[in-house]
């Protein structure tokens, strides 16, 4: 028996039989119940809730990714602006300045020259 305690969703497999059952349930005539949660009415209550639920989380998700979408735009939009920013400290002040460097750039007198490796002898 499956448990049931409900942390995990259930396959799309599984809710279609459970939708099949409940559709299957209109062809018996005489069944009664006893248990509460079991009679055709909470049945029906219980599958528009479900679908209700799920028509819901599937808005949500859609609004979820219209933010992330909209979040990244301005993520971008914000990273543009701040190149373009760099570029007029260097421009204005140059790629020497203490302004360059105050805005997280490296100074050109700071950068380690490139050196030149010797080459080996070739022995013949």
């Amino acid at each position: 028996m499956p448990s049931l305690i409900p942390n995990r969703r259930l396959s799309p497999q599984q809710i279609n039989q459970d939708i099949e059952a409940l559709n299957g349930l209109g062809a018996i005539p005489f069944y009664t119940t006893n248990r509460v949660e079991a009679t055709p009415e909470s049945l029906q209550a219980a599958y528009q809730r479900m679908v209700t639920q799920q028509q819901n989380e599937v808005e949500k998700q859609a609004t979820a990714r219209a933010a992330a979408d909209s979040a990244r735009l301005a993520e971008w939009q914000f990273h543009q602006a701040v190149l373009a920013m760099k570029e007029v400290v260097r421009g204005q002040f140059g790629s020497d300045s203490n302004e360059a460097q105050s805005i997280g750039l490296k100074k050109k007198s700071n950068r380690k020259r490139p050196t030149r490796t010797k080459v080996a002898a070739i022995a013949s």
